[in-house]
């Protein structure tokens, strides 16, 4: 199942339980995880992108290793709310990984990068640190609006 509902995906999984979240980059994908009570999500590790077999054996391993239940992927929507072509790989890569069985649910992630950064900047990090950590970020603020929306009911 793939959806942007918050709704169908906590239908979806009616026990709740622990979701990775990613933020796809063009050359780096950002990794979070929040509990399975959905109640804080928390930066993982930033994955160099790679092809996608490749891509999908790390995803499975951390899926693996934190017993995941479900998958929220950052939709880059464009400021009016429309989808280009950014959206569309998101999307085509959400299909490539359904495979593994999860469900997966397409979350916006507009303001989810200059959210991160801020808090980055906000705890002192350099330039370069920050560069590190931003896409791990990122998949944080991404997963935490998510769980914010399924833990509290809304779309």
């Amino acid at each position: 199942m793939i959806t942007t509902s918050a709704l169908e995906l906590r239908d979806a999984l009616p026990a709740a339980g622990a979701l990775l979240g990613l933020d796809l980059g063009t050359q780096t994908i950002g990794t979070a995880f929040c509990d399975a009570g959905w109640r804080f999500a928390s930066p993982g590790k930033t994955l160099k992108r790679g092809k996608f077999g490749a891509d999908k054996a790390l995803l499975a391993a951390l899926i693996a290793e934190r017993d995941i239940k479900g998958i929220v992927i950052g939709l880059p929507l464009n400021m009016d709310g429309s989808e280009g072509p950014r959206s569309q790989s998101s999307r085509a890569y959400a299909r490539n990984l359904a495979v593994l069985g999860l469900p997966i649910l397409l979350w916006d992630e507009r303001w989810s990068t200059a959210s991160a950064t801020s808090a980055l900047i906000a705890q002192d990090f350099s330039r370069a640190k920050r560069a590190e950590r931003i896409d791990s970020a990122a998949a944080a603020v991404i997963l935490q609006a998510a769980i914010d929306a399924l833990a509290g009911g809304f779309a």
